[in-house]
């Protein structure tokens, strides 16, 4: 299984604030859980795991994926609310 992920820590932009739980947080958070559950299952693999077990993990792995791409898409489409209207419509409530 190719790991395109980070080893260590993701990177987290230096402008959020660390009170909330902002859309960088919530994806460095993925990535980490991706990059977790990716080792699980080569793990579960060598050790040469029934096929229900590697069937549930590549699931999770799969429902993170997709989680982490619609994270990506909201933080992007915030962000270009943003430029377009120039004020961020999370905070005008």
């Amino acid at each position: 299984m190719t790991d395109d992920l980070p080893v260590g820590p993701a990177e987290r932009p230096d402008a959020d604030d660390y009170d909330l739980l902002t859309y960088g947080e919530a994806g460095a958070r993925l990535v980490e859980e991706i990059a977790r559950e990716r080792r699980r299952l080569d793990q579960l693999q060598a050790a040469g795991a029934d096929g229900g077990q590697l069937v549930s993990v590549r699931q999770r792995v799969g429902d993170l994926q997709e989680a982490a791409e619609r994270q990506k898409d909201a933080a992007a489409e915030r962000a270009d609310f943003q430029r377009f209207f120039g004020y961020d419509p999370k905070a005008v409530r």
